[in-house]
């Protein structure tokens, strides 16, 4: 029995037996699972570690270039009315506001605004808030009073107008802010809002998500969310915005990584510049500090408490309630923050019942700059990358402060609008383009420019890329050039206006005629100038020297190489309108070459000046043949082609100009300067085809407009001290007493003033045409 017992148990223990083995694979098993999927989520945090740490401690933040006009300086006898400043305080979004409770308001009473302006930091120093009175007449500026100093200050510069943006690949703005510098009751806010553990979870909140629960089953809605501030952080700085419950995990592990590796005051701050709030057109507001100015016009630190409300209740859902779309949702949602905050003791209910009784005051529009003058905005981008990499000034928060004056560039634009639909009207002219330059005369500053009809976010540039034949613009530099060989040539040397042919290189011969098709014999190089005749220019040119002519127009700031054609005289090389302009300024500024420029200075985030842009200027031709030329040209604006001006000016402005048209009317061009602007217009057409307008038909009557509003000094030629004077009859070009009928006081070099005297009395033939032959005359 009991051996059989045995057998009974041994087969038993022999069925045991192979379990034994299943029982080791199975724990072997999960063992090695375990041990993979340790090894893959700890991968998995590295990885997550790693691209935490790389974003967070290196460049958080890809910052776009901000992009200012010059400042307006307000000092007693400014040409600006009340009404153009207070359209000048609306484009910086200052607030109507009697109580001027803060920086950037303002309020009026019959002639006189009073304004607390911004501070503002510039390239060069820092400019504080003041409380201004500023008195005015129908016209301008009486006297700017520091009410705080109670007395009249010289000079005050406002801040200025932010005419864009230079975005990276990607469309974020936002003005960063530091967490010491946030006021406190946003931080609570946020803290009664969104996370009230924040300073006690460690990234996630249990507490937090059943609060959230019970809060919104009580309210039967959504009131409140269980995402902490940490997980919101994580969310919006490095993971899309997509609803999936990888990305829920992801946010999870990240927000505990945050929180293991930097401090609840790196974190909140943080937070406070990341958070999206809003959108301005295609550009992305993130951050308090910017969604402060974009819905209320100022700095965060002068908002009050129902607007800190209104930009915590924008956490929840910027689009939702957006105050400006749905105001009674915003309001709504402020409200409740402000109870939050009352409940949890960081305000009273009073203050909070006082708030909720407050109105919405968002600003009725955006307040972000949209790119709003394109051809300028490409003309500093160009610039900038002459010494920046395009994704430095794209996305290191640079400050570039340019010369930009936005009441002439408006100005520019609405001439630009009028009287191209006039010209269309009045002649066979159709589809019209154009291209206008405007600089300051005495410094070479850019003040404003049009690239187009009608300006657009992308397209062609003309101001800086319609290469066009100038046509007759380049008479003048051939006279300077003529003119610097005092012993052959003055203002009064008779020169043959007679046809000529020319034996050009390829065997072929070049003819030229004048605009009227009709030889004027012998004149005067100032009237040859004047009445811009072909045949005359071209033997002055021809004797002179086509290479030197060329030579005097790179001296002039033109680095572009031209033909060294016969043609070359009468304007056949193509210039743009930005070219031509550089060549003006050197005539404006009597000889002396001075770079144009649009940007004053270039300043880091940090306050930094990187670049500055100084006045430049060189001697570039002779000063003294310079202001015979110019002489000229006020001739050419008195009695020539540019005569028309004067039905808008005053007779002794001084206006000093030139016309120029090309084969066929194809292109019309003006350029001339007053005392304080010089402007260069072209038009024409991006097919090529003939506008039928010469350049004292078409882009002289858009100047013409254009200076008479934007113009307040006349141009004063001031002759260099080795200038002689002489009187000459002008029929002969030789000298004659004041006395004599038709006799003119003339400019000359040296040496180049008239030696033989003329008898009185002789008929000056050119001045007996009719104003009909003036206008017709190119």
């Amino acid at each position: 029995m009991a051996e059989k017992t045995k057998r009974r148990n041994s087969r038993y223990d022999a069925k045991r037996k192979p379990s034994k083995p299943s029982s080791h694979w199975f724990r072997n098993t999960v063992f090695r699972v375990f041990v993979v999927c340790s090894f893959l989520l700890f991968c998995f945090l590295g990885y997550l570690d790693y691209n935490v740490r790389e974003q967070f401690e290196g460049k958080r933040w890809a910052i776009p270039a901000r992009v200012y006009a010059s400042p307006v300086e307000l000092f007693a006898g400014q040409n600006i009315a009340n009404g153009k400043f207070e359209e000048l305080l609306q484009r910086l979004n200052y607030r109507l506001d009697s109580q001027l409770k803060t920086e950037g308001s303002y309020t009026k009473k019959d002639q006189h605004i009073i304004v607390k302006t911004r501070a503002f930091d510039f390239w060069d120093q820092r400019e504080p808030s003041r409380m201004l009175a500023v008195n005015f007449s129908e016209s301008a500026v009486v006297n700017v009073m520091d009410l705080a100093l109670a007395k009249e200050v010289a000079i005050v510069r406002m801040d200025p107008v932010l005419i864009g943006s230079f975005y990276p690949a990607i469309k974020e703005d936002r003005i960063l802010i530091k967490l010491e510098e946030t006021p406190d009751i946003l931080i609570k806010g946020l803290l009664a809002s969104e996370d009230r553990d924040f300073y006690n979870h460690i990234g996630i909140s249990f507490r937090g998500i059943a609060r959230a629960i019970m809060a919104n089953i009580k309210a039967g809605s959504l009131v409140q969310g269980g995402s902490t501030i940490t997980q919101q952080l994580a969310k919006n700085f490095y993971l899309t915005p997509e609803r999936a419950i990888w990305r829920k995990i992801r946010e999870i592990f990240m927000a505990l990584i945050l929180e293991f590796r930097y401090s609840k005051h790196e974190i909140l701050e943080a937070y406070l510049n990341e958070i999206y709030l809003g959108q301005d057109g295609g550009s992305a507001v993130h951050g308090f500090g910017l969604a402060s100015e974009f819905y209320f016009g100022t700095a965060l630190k002068d908002l009050n408490l129902e607007q800190v409300s209104t930009l915590v209740a924008l956490v929840r859902g910027p689009s939702q309630y957006d105050p400006r779309r749905y105001p009674d949702r915003s309001v709504e949602r402020r409200n409740l923050v402000l109870d939050e905050m009352a409940n949890l003791g960081y305000i009273t209910v009073e203050q909070a019942n006082q708030a909720k009784q407050k109105p919405l005051t968002i600003l009725p529009r955006p307040h972000v700059a949209k790119n709003r003058y394109p051809g300028f905005l490409d003309l500093i981008k160009r610039q900038l990358k002459q010494e920046y990499r395009e994704e430095d000034f794209t996305s290191d928060g640079l400050r570039i402060f340019t010369t930009l004056d936005t009441q002439i560039q408006d100005t520019l634009e609405q001439t630009i609008s009028n009287k191209l639909r006039q010209l269309e009207k009045s002649s066979r002219a159709k589809d019209l383009e154009t291209a206008v330059v405007v600089t300051r005369r005495d410094s070479g500053e850019i003040a404003a420019l049009s690239s187009a009809r009608e300006e657009k976010a992308s397209g062609f540039n003309r101001a800086l890329d319609a290469l066009r034949p100038i046509g007759s613009l380049i008479k003048p530099v051939v006279y300077l050039t003529a003119l610097q060989y005092p012993n052959k040539y003055s203002i009064t040397t008779r020169v043959s206006d007679t046809g000529i042919t020319v034996n050009l290189p390829n065997g072929t011969t070049w003819s030229p005629k004048n605009y009227d098709h009709r030889e004027h014999g012998n004149v005067s190089l100032l009237t040859a100038l004047a009445k811009s005749y072909n045949l005359a220019t071209v033997r002055v040119g021809l004797d002179v020297g086509v290479a030197r002519t060329a030579k005097t127009l790179k001296e002039m700031g033109i680095t572009r190489e031209v033909d060294l054609f016969p043609s070359l005289l009468l304007g056949a090389s193509s210039l743009t309108p930005i070219e031509v302009t550089q060549m003006y300024q050197t005539l404006a500024g009597d000889g002396f070459l001075t770079p144009i420029r649009g940007i004053r200075a270039v300043v880091a985030e940090s306050g930094k000046r990187l670049q500055s842009y100084p006045f430049i200027v060189r001697q570039a031709v002779d000063p003294s043949a310079t202001y015979i030329v110019n002489t000229m040209l006020q001739e050419v604006m008195r009695r020539g082609t540019g005569h028309t001006a004067y039905m808008e000016f005053p007779k002794d402005y001084g206006l000093v100009g030139k016309t120029g048209s090309t084969n066929d009317a194809k292109d019309s061009w003006f350029a001339g300067y007053t005392g304080d602007y010089l402007s260069v217009v072209w038009l024409g057409r991006d097919d090529n085809k003939p506008i039928g307008l010469t350049g004292a038909m078409g882009a002289l009557q858009v100047w013409t407009a254009l200076m008479k509003q934007i113009s307040k000094q006349p141009a004063t030629l001031i002759p260099p001290d080795n200038i002689t004077t002489a009187w000459v009859d002008p029929v002969n070009g030789l000298l004659a007493n004041k006395a004599c009928k038709g006799a003119k006081e003339y400019p000359y070099l040296p040496g180049s003033a008239p030696t033989a005297y003329s008898t009185c009395g002789q008929e000056i033939i050119e001045q007996d045409k009719s104003w009909f032959d003036d206008l017709f005359t190119e």
